[in-house]
């Protein structure tokens, strides 16, 4: 053991340091360090938990990457067929971690009742369909199944079924245009079976999921025809060079496009809390920082004549500044532990049992606040904070240096 962490631990453990001047100064300093952590976890937690949440609904509705027909037409209505006879379908061998992919195609239509009416989207699902992505959603009723004979069974949202009074085991009318205005619309019958909340009300008040069957005879399409693919990845993170290598592996007539461009007011949205994170997390560290350098500024003071013996003895001015600085380490580290342990169990206990809520949950998308809790920012943080703090705590270190040891041993 050397002898400056032997000295460093002789005056922690010491009752004259603890009952010290000093003592109620260091305790705020841990305190600042601690309630830092608290609150860098939470914003950290709340805002990865948040950002998360949002993407898995828009993707549960969209999937990752979508590959359309090259065409000018931007309504969210299949125009064109995309045949299912595709080198990439139903698997698609030639890129790595693609996890699925499904036809699917969308018409407009109107829900028409005895008092109201409502314009809808009708999402056609067929048997490739991936129903996991809505289990999450679904508030009441059963999902469908599809598997190629014509269903009048679909799933709405909570949204369209509140403002119509629908509830499952109800049946409405729908109608759908033909290519010519003048012509009498299509009419079909639907099953209420299902009914979701996603909490994005851009999906919700506008989409029903229902058979591609119907929106293939209203199209007179073929069997093998669909509006779109959706492709759903195993890692988000792989979004943009997933969607290269997928635009290089299909047709030239057939272009991609991103959860990230089809919903790019959103996901900008998202990305502000990164900003405001890392705004909260150098507050946080800064004045943890300024806390810790009051309180080494203290303690040097306090140790002026142990300071001046120490040098009268022949310690050199580094070896002096490592005593307060192991003191140092051991007071951030007592704040560290305190504030991960306070920090974690808030978490952890609004992801148990979801004590917090959004007071406006439509401007969020989310009704209850979510958290992710990660090791990887998790020690990150800690790492970050520990070496902020101590390399702050070098400048008034240097103080020791400038203390003359006739002074020092003389100082009352």
């Amino acid at each position: 053991m050397n002898y400056e962490f032997f000295i460093a631990k002789r005056i922690i453990g010491s009752k004259a340091y603890k009952s010290s001047v000093s003592a109620p100064i260091i305790k705020i300093g841990i305190a600042a360090i601690a309630i830092g952590i608290v609150v860098m976890l939470i914003a950290i937690a709340t805002g990865l938990g948040l950002q998360k949440k949002v993407r898995e609904k828009v993707v549960a509705f969209n999937g990752h990457i979508t590959i359309n027909n090259y065409d000018t037409n931007d309504s969210n209505e299949s125009i064109v067929p995309i045949s299912l006879d595709q080198a990439f379908y139903p698997q698609f061998n030639a890129v790595e971690d693609i996890k699925h992919i499904q036809g699917v195609a969308t018409k407009f239509g109107i829900i028409r009742t005895e008092t109201d009416f409502e314009g809808i989207v009708l999402k056609g699902v067929g048997a490739d369909y991936d129903w996991s992505y809505l289990k999450d959603f679904l508030v009441d009723g059963v999902l469908p199944a599809y598997q190629g004979k014509l269903s009048n069974d679909v799933v709405i949202s909570s949204y369209l079924a509140n403002r119509l009074q629908f509830k499952v085991g109800d049946t409405f009318e729908t109608m759908f245009g033909k290519e010519s205005i003048d012509d009498i619309p299509f009419q079909r019958k639907f099953n209420v079976v299902g009914i979701f909340n996603s909490g994005f009300q851009d999906i919700d008040k506008n989409f029903m999921i229902g058979d591609l069957s119907h929106i293939q005879r209203m199209n007179k399409w073929e069997k093998t025809e669909v509006g779109n693919f959706e492709v759903y990845l195993k890692d988000f993170t792989q979004l943009l060079e997933k969607e290269q290598q997928i635009r290089d592996n299909t047709p030239s007539h057939l272009d991609t496009q991103t959860i990230e461009e089809k919903f790019y007011t959103t996901f900008e949205w998202i990305k502000i809390f990164d900003n405001n994170t890392y705004g909260i997390i150098a507050i946080m560290i800064i004045v943890a920082g300024i806390n810790m350098i009051t309180a080494l500024l203290v303690l040097i003071l306090e140790r002026t004549q142990m300071i001046g013996i120490l040098k009268a003895l022949g310690s050199s001015n580094w070896s002096i500044r490592k005593v307060f600085l192991y003191n140092a380490t051991y007071l951030i580290g007592l704040g560290l532990l305190w504030g991960n342990s306070i920090g974690l169990a808030l978490l952890f206990a609004q992801q148990q049992f979801e004590l917090l809520k959004f007071p406006d949950p439509e401007q969020y998308y989310v009704s209850i606040i979510p958290v992710h809790i990660g090791l990887d920012y998790i020690i990150l943080l800690n790492i970050g904070t520990f070496v902020a703090c101590f390399l702050m705590l070098l400048i008034p270190s240097v103080i020791i240096s400038k203390i003359s040891p006739v002074k020092a041993i003389r100082f009352e």
